[in-house]
């Protein structure tokens, strides 16, 4: 597996699993399958509400010799309910708990929800959980330019990652050129739009002259422009299908045309937009 090393030092998986929606069963199953698969790198939040069933997955595998908590980069989020320097330290030992473990990876704001004004003091607060040894590396998700910038000169720590929608058609050039300014790691999720973009000609012209799938293509595209990348899937086939992104290399040509969809018509944004959602 590819790493990428944040600005702290520590290593992080460069491709790793999403878990929004994997509960019970399913769940398990999936993250033990992954793991069986190679996947190191797990990403959860507190608001997926799969901890536990994560946790209980892991410590499965742990406890079965087939991985050590040591090769795992395991990622939660507090939520914008769980934001504020008072609530952020109960708030991670609430995901800690559900987790089963000693500490966590990466510890992310998970939105900012900028008209709650508490994103600076949770940034803050969660840089104290690393200085306790709680928290291995310390990082916020969907912050944009400005905020990102306000959270660097007002707490004075520089976040290892910035976790944001990033897709053919919607690259983020202007926040990645900051995070390179920074320092900062680009992990995109939804790297796959949900499917929405993979039937685009441009993707599919470049899948079938590397031999790969468009879905390894859009991952593929997003590593080599130093992105870690998330995907989603329950199912087995594709869960080995997008580790395989790691296995091939696209030529500058073809980065080009797929970062060039960002031009056309029709891409964009697909999700919520980070200056407006959680404000209420």
């Amino acid at each position: 597996m590819t790493t990428v090393t944040l600005n702290d030092g520590s290593d992080i998986p460069q491709i790793g699993l999403g878990t929004w929606k994997l509960l019970g069963e399913e769940g398990l199953r999936v993250v033990r399958e992954a793991i069986d698969l190679g996947y190191r790198h797990f990403d959860t939040a507190s608001a997926y509400g799969n901890e536990e069933i994560v946790g209980r997955a892991l410590a499965d595998a742990i406890a079965a010799g087939d991985v050590t908590r040591d090769e795992l980069f395991i990622t939660t989020k507090a939520w914008q309910d769980e934001q504020g320097a008072d609530a952020i330290p109960s708030a991670f030992r609430a995901s800690l708990d559900r987790l089963g473990l000693d500490y966590v990876d990466l510890y992310l704001v998970h939105w900012p929800a900028p008209a709650r004004g508490k994103y600076v003091e949770s940034f803050e607060a969660i840089a104290r959980l690393q200085g306790l040894g709680l928290v291995q590396s310390v990082g916020v998700a969907n912050f944009y330019e400005e905020l990102l910038r306000e959270i660097v000169d007002k707490v004075g720590i520089v976040p290892a990652t910035n976790q944001v929608e990033l897709h053919p058609g919607f690259s983020q050039a202007p926040l990645r050129a900051l995070h390179a300014e920074l320092g900062v790691t680009t992990v995109a999720w939804s790297p796959l739009a949900r499917g929405i973009v993979l039937a685009n000609p441009v993707l599919d012209a470049v899948a079938r002259a590397a031999g790969r799938s468009p879905a390894q293509v859009a991952l593929r595209w997003a590593m080599q422009l130093g992105c870690v990348v998330i995907p989603k899937s329950a199912n087995p086939k594709r869960l080995a299908q997008n580790l395989a992104a790691a296995d091939f290399t696209l030529n500058g040509e073809q980065i080009a045309a797929i970062t060039g969809l960002d031009e056309k018509a029709g891409f964009g944004r697909i999700f919520d937009d980070p200056r407006t959602f959680g404000n209420n």
